[in-house]
């Protein structure tokens, strides 16, 4: 994958699953469509996927640095 589209990848994800963590998103959009009772389980799935997304930015910065 393209360095600049990894790294793009990645700070869309980390900034997409932030605001999920620290917004009211996370509890208005699931309980408007009737999934209200999953809000319980997103903190199992949203901060690993939130340590993923910074991984991968951590990834594409070491790799434009070492081509650079």
């Amino acid at each position: 994958m393209e360095n600049r589209r990894l790294m793009a990848t990645g700070i869309v994800g980390f900034v997409v699953t932030a605001l999920c963590c620290f917004t009211p998103v996370l509890a208005v959009l699931p309980g408007a469509v009737g999934l209200s009772a999953v809000l319980g389980c997103l903190d199992y799935v949203l901060i690993p996927a939130m340590i993923l997304f910074l991984g991968i930015v951590a990834y594409a910065a070491y790799q434009r640095r070492r081509s650079a």
